[in-house]
């Protein structure tokens, strides 16, 4: 996986997020949007854990990470009671606000202002009314979740930066399991036990978390967090096509024409600047590091 180009590795992350929400939508109304985050985020802490076998965190710092991390986590899942009130390329526009305002205000470039414009300036085109107005309370719950989208993607960055493997994730996803498991007990309870429910949710916590968690977190280790939020800006195209394609929903010329925005943004973070990988260099990247002169000479032991 860390041998695929890391604008792949985003594509792949929106394209299993949004399919995965369009089936997250079908859950939340079987269950309700508590028990699909429920379902969602404990069977991920599974799988995840059995996956990286984290060990516990050493320090305070790392405590704290693993804390806030999943605490942002678990506030994305405010998308599912969002999804049962606006439609899903709707919701999926309206949470990436979050994203789109971060790489403005990380942006040291005009280029890289100008890109997070024009994916906004889609975002706000699909967000458009067109044959009527939405409920107030999708909107904000929309909204809350791409604020806590923006701080996902700031602490998995650093949490990318702190571990080479996906140790700190699974902790994470854990840590917000254990948040919204309240929230799906008071709900509908033993029913989130039932086979048909946890055949669906399985399949919804892999492609909507486990595979697009662990890609963003391999992507945030080689990009600025200001072109990964870009580039999820691609979210609402592959939600509109996931809508379309699982949903039936419906797409107008307004809508269209908001996509191609966004994929001409996402488009633009991937063109290489200053460098000849296709990828974006990171700070300092360019620089040569300092070596001690016997840092290729093997240490004996005393």
């Amino acid at each position: 996986m860390m041998k695929l180009p890391a604008p792949t590795l985003m594509l792949g992350s929106v394209l299993s997020l949004q399919f995965g929400q369009a089936l997250g939508k079908q859950l939340a109304d079987a269950v309700g949007a508590s028990g699909a985050v429920t379902v969602r985020l404990g069977l991920a802490a599974v799988l995840l854990l059995l996956l990286y076998r984290p060990s516990l965190p050493r320090n305070r710092t790392d405590v704290a990470l693993v804390l806030g991390f999943g605490t942002a986590i678990a506030g994305m899942n405010l998308i599912y009671p969002a999804l049962l009130l606006l439609p899903l390329g709707l919701a999926s526009a309206l949470q990436l606000l979050g994203p789109i305002t971060l790489a403005v205000l990380t942006s040291r470039r005009w280029r890289d202002a100008a890109l997070a414009v024009l994916a906004g300036g889609g975002v706000f085109l699909f967000h458009v009314p067109h044959g009527g107005g939405f409920p107030l309370a999708g909107v904000l719950l929309a909204l809350a979740a791409g604020a806590a989208m923006a701080a996902y993607l700031l602490l998995s960055k650093k949490a990318g930066a702190r571990s080479a493997g996906g140790g700190p994730l699974a902790l994470a996803v854990t840590w917000a399991a254990v948040l919204t498991l309240p929230l799906g007990v008071a709900g509908p309870g033993a029913e989130l036990l039932t086979p048909r429910i946890l055949l669906l949710g399985t399949a919804l916590a892999v492609l909507s978390a486990v595979i697009p968690y662990s890609l963003e977190l391999a992507a945030l280790r080689r990009l600025p967090v200001r072109t990964v939020s870009v580039l999820t800006s691609l979210e609402p195209a592959s939600a509109g096509l996931a809508g379309v394609l699982v949903l039936g929903e419906n797409l107008g010329v307004i809508q269209w024409l908001a996509l191609a925005c966004v994929g001409a943004a996402s488009a633009g973070v991937t063109v290489p600047t200053n460098t000849g990988n296709g990828e974006a260099a990171a700070p300092g990247a360019g620089a040569p590091r300092p070596r001690s002169r016997h840092s290729d000479e093997p240490r004996c032991p005393l």
